[in-house]
């Protein structure tokens, strides 16, 4: 009862924050603004002057999977960044203006306070995500041929364990810091250093989470989902719930220390 009522009050401010109705757009503009440009840029270019005379430019002929994969791309970059600017202050800005304290004190449990604010996140990226890259795979099926909505929904599926991921870490750093800069600075340096550290020891990194877009290439491509793919995936949701577990004990000791 307690969770739920912590659940609904985050889905709640949410709303009132126009953040179901501004995340999902930014997310969809982000997912489509490859496979739209990239189809017009010869018009583009013409708009604007063309090429000098005697320049020869061709455009390759882009596959149905690789365009999602462009999206992904966009998503892994812009896309992660905006959700990173979307959850700093989750936790951090209540700490900071008091209002997480008067919250505690009636007593909420701290696994109840975290854990409803890491969901109503998910919800709310998931959500995003969904329609990103069904936007992203209505016009890759208009302007380049046809990509299943089977290959669609894993797609979806398997990406949205990464963006699990991004937003355990912007909770955990939010139980750390009261600053919210200071929690979108070092949940983009840890996802810059696991990238590094991954293709540094690739070799034996072969299930970190950072390889979850070249396994969806992968599964694109060859349409089976190999063991690695579901292997990354399993890691990347045991770092996520570990993430949060720690989480919630961090936040206590740092309530409880004042």
């Amino acid at each position: 009862m307690q969770w739920s009522t912590l659940f609904q009050k985050e889905l709640l401010e949410n709303w009132r924050n126009k953040k179901w109705i501004w995340v999902p757009l930014v997310i969809i503009l982000v997912s489509i603004m490859d496979p739209i440009t990239n189809y017009f840029l010869p018009q583009i270019i013409e708009s604007v002057g063309g090429m000098p005379d005697g320049t020869v430019f061709e455009l390759p002929d882009f596959s149905p999977s690789e365009v999602i994969m462009m999206s992904l791309s966009q998503l892994s970059s812009l896309g992660v960044l905006v959700i990173v600017l979307l959850s700093m202050g989750t936790i951090s800005g209540e700490r900071k203006s008091g209002v997480s304290e008067l919250i505690l004190v009636k007593p909420v449990s701290y696994s109840n306070y975290i854990t409803s604010k890491w969901l109503s996140l998910l919800l709310l990226v998931w959500l995003s995500l969904f329609l990103g890259l069904l936007m992203s795979w209505y016009y890759t099926n208009i302007l380049y041929g046809t990509l299943s909505f089977v290959d669609f929904t894993k797609v979806f599926f398997f990406y949205g364990i990464w963006l699990t991921l991004v937003v355990s870490l912007s909770i955990f750093y939010n139980s750390i810091f009261k600053s919210s800069g200071l929690v979108a600075f070092f949940t983009i340096l840890t996802i810059m250093i696991m990238s590094i550290i991954t293709k540094i020891f690739h070799h034996v990194l072969d299930w970190s989470p950072n390889n979850l877009s070249i396994y969806i290439q992968e599964m694109l491509t060859t349409e089976k989902i190999n063991g690695d793919l579901w292997a990354t995936s399993g890691v990347a949701l045991a770092i996520s719930v570990l993430l949060v577990l720690v989480s919630i004990q961090m936040f206590k000791r740092k309530e409880m220390a004042g």
